[in-house]
């Protein structure tokens, strides 16, 4: 099996570390899933590391096992991050046009993007992602793709993705000690829309909500272009330890507790419902109500999409989504959480599974699955030959990128960028 065949992606969430190895087929839209490594995850909080040696060794184990799952050795992986430490924001870069005959060329596209580049960010702070959303050429605004046009005034709107610089210098760090090289770092949030939104979606409006263990990602789209992206210090682990303190039991009962008998809407649980807890555990004593536990979870996932909803505000984009919202993340399994997220956002929702996926699907057709799914859909996009709206997004940790590598390289990355938004 030829090494240049094959993408890796590996998701490092709070609870877990999953790996999934894909292989890229000439015929095919999308990779073969053949393999898979999932182990718990140790050193993070919230999405950063907290612990370099816990971390390392999570890691490690998690791609031996997809290693031994897919029969061939990793060597290099597209890895997520997450974390309340990342932020965008819009900018854009103005540049005259450089020929003599006024059309645009690569060139000119370069030198707009880099302009737009040219954010003042804090010392330690870091640009993650540079999304270019759309050109304006003279008085012509909206535009895919200005090379070949005619004009005087190249302006390019863009989206920059920005974190702290320790935290993703001691992510890099965990994966590298492992001996893998990083192909590129990308949101989670991100990563997971790649997996299970469609075209149709994108173009429509819709938000994805990943509710990971310790924070909740949320990425909207517009368009087809993403137009913001957040990461809410809040997820899944916050319910458990809720449950905990409510139910005055251990965090492991909370968690299976959680996941048996757990829903996200009270009113949909019989008030008569009981939980006998030394059912789930020899050492636990007494016996609590469903519908109590029911009350716990839904305070608290309506505290989530609270705040979500207070990030589509900042874009005033509340309500406004005709394809509403698709939740992933292990947190997107609770029981009814489709009725309180419609109710708590006024937008119609669904639970978002990898799509169109072959292979060893049986395993990975879970919504904690899209990150690590989304991942493997970055690298076939972002590869020589790869075609998907992903396509243009402009590799991240390098810095002071654009001088660093050859202008062709880049102006080919956009230009497959403006090409795919294209009808």
């Amino acid at each position: 099996m030829r090494h240049e065949h094959i993408i890796v992606g590996l998701d490092i969430g709070t609870s877990s570390i999953k790996t999934i190895v894909g292989q890229k087929r000439k015929e095919e839209e999308r990779p073969l899933i053949i393999g898979l490594g999932i182990t718990d995850s140790a050193g993070l909080r919230k999405g950063a590391v907290v612990n370099i040696e816990e971390t390392i060794k999570a890691i490690n184990s998690s791609i031996e096992k997809a290693e031994q799952s897919a029969g061939i050795p990793i060597e290099n992986a597209y890895v997520s991050i997450g974390g309340d430490h990342i932020l965008s924001q819009s900018n854009s870069g103005v540049v005259a046009v450089s020929r003599a005959d006024e059309e645009i060329s690569q060139e000119d596209v370069s030198r707009a993007v880099g302009a737009a580049q040219a954010l003042s960010l804090p010392a330690n702070r870091e640009i993650i992602h540079i999304i270019p959303t759309n050109f304006t050429v003279d008085n012509q605004d909206q535009i895919k793709d200005p090379i070949g046009m005619t004009g005087v005034r190249l302006e390019v709107n863009a989206l920059l993705i920005h974190g702290l610089t320790p935290f993703i210098k001691n992510l890099s760090k965990c994966v590298t000690e492992t001996g893998l090289d990083i192909n590129d770092l990308v949101i989670s949030s991100l990563s997971a829309s790649e997996a299970v939104l469609s075209s149709r979606q994108k173009e429509l409006g819709v938000v994805v909500i990943d509710i990971g263990a310790g924070t909740t990602g949320i990425s909207v789209f517009e368009e087809r272009n993403i137009i913001h992206c957040a990461v809410i210090p809040m997820g899944a682990n916050h319910i458990t330890n809720d449950v905990a303190i409510g139910l005055r039991t251990s965090i492991n009962v909370a968690e299976q507790v959680k996941k048996d008998f757990g829903s996200a809407v009270a009113n949909e649980v019989n008030k008569k419902d009981k939980i006998d807890l030394s059912q789930i555990d020899d050492t636990e004593e007494g016996v609590v109500s469903r519908h109590y536990l029911a009350e716990i979870i839904e305070a608290r996932l309506s505290e989530i999409f609270s705040l979500v909803d207070d990030e589509l505000k900042k874009i005033n984009r509340s309500r406004l989504l005709p394809a509403g919202a698709v939740l992933t993340g292990g947190g997107a399994k609770m029981s009814n959480i489709i009725d309180l997220a419609k109710e708590e956002l006024g937008l119609p929702c669904e639970i978002g599974f990898p799509k169109d996926l072959e292979g060893i699907v049986d395993k990975i057709n879970d919504p904690s699955f899209a990150t690590a799914v989304g991942l493997v859909m970055w690298g076939e996009n972002n590869s020589e030959g790869g075609g998907g709206w992903l396509g243009g997004f402009l590799p991240n940790s390098l810095p002071n990128f654009l001088p660093s590598i050859p202008s062709k390289e880049i102006l080919h990355k956009i230009k497959k960028f403006g090409k795919s938004l294209l009808p």
